[in-house]
């Protein structure tokens, strides 16, 4: 698979997301209705992966798509002041969600490279009245941001998405302040995944294929430069939810994958928060 490719597969698939009145599954299939419904289902997905309804409540319609496969911002706090940066920002749910921790002194940048949700978010926005927030084209490989101009990072299920997650990595801690955060939530593998599944872009689009070995992943943030890096939270993904994906579904109808190979597949499947901190 070409990065090319890739990046258009996703572009396309978010971009869909972004138009359509659907909501994702996990993290980020096809916005048919088959994943969690109409929009508002959103909320039995985030709820399942840690977000209170406090929190769902709290921002706009619709920047809630259930994309996500955990809650960042739970890895550690947010203070008054800081400047917080979300990677694949989507519509915006997590930086709306860091808002108003780092109040009216502090800014929140996310960073997105799909168009058609860059526009979704910053309607959200508008309407929401985040003053404190705002939302940049970008890829995260290559962040249009400043070195050492922020605080806290934030991501949720987007880096398996980047097929150079040494570069991401080394992005992210361009950007970090000394002493700055990043807090991910992400699939990583327990074991790797068959050629036919590793190689199929649907597949990737899904997430599974451009996940890392989950040993791989936390070695990838160590090497570039952060220290300690903390897996905080971790929990295996429902093999229902791997397997009743619709992009993970097609890719094992298209290459007629072995059931025993799908099953081995999803079973390695983990959903992991790290913690880690740029040393000072």
């Amino acid at each position: 698979m070409s990065d090319e490719s890739i990046k258009a597969k996703v572009r396309e698939t978010y971009g869909g997301i972004a138009t359509a009145d659907t909501a994702g599954c996990g993290c980020g299939c096809a916005p048919v209705s088959s994943c969690y419904g109409p929009t508002d289902q959103a909320t039995e997905a985030s709820r399942a992966i840690g977000y209170s309804d406090a929190e769902m409540t709290s921002v706009p319609d619709g920047a809630n798509l259930g994309l996500g496969c955990g809650n960042p911002l739970a890895l550690d706090s947010l203070k008054p002041g800081e400047v917080v940066l979300d990677l694949g920002s989507g519509a915006g749910f997590d930086a709306f969600l860091a808002a108003p921790r780092v109040g009216e002194t502090g800014r929140v940048i996310g960073v997105d490279m799909t168009a058609a949700m860059l526009d979704k978010a910053r309607a959200n926005a508008a309407t929401g009245g985040y003053n404190n927030v705002e939302f940049r084209l970008g890829e995260i490989e290559h962040l249009p941001v400043a070195d050492n101009s922020v605080d806290a990072i934030t991501s949720n299920c987007v880096i398996n998405l980047v097929s150079d997650k040494n570069r991401a990595f080394a992005e992210a801690f361009r950007v970090l302040k000394p002493g700055g955060r990043l807090m991910v939530h992400d699939i990583v593998l327990q074991a790797a995944l068959p050629p036919v599944i590793r190689d199929s872009v649907n597949a990737y689009v899904g997430c599974i294929a451009g996940a890392m070995l989950k040993d791989d992943y936390l070695a990838a943030i160590r090497g570039a430069g952060f220290t300690p890096v903390e897996v905080r939270e971790e929990q295996r993904y429902p093999l229902e939810d791997v397997l009743t994906d619709p992009v993970i579904s097609q890719a094992i109808r298209q290459f007629e994958i072995a059931p025993e190979l799908a099953l081995k597949a999803a079973n390695s499947v983990l959903s992991v928060g790290v913690f880690a901190v740029k040393p000072v």
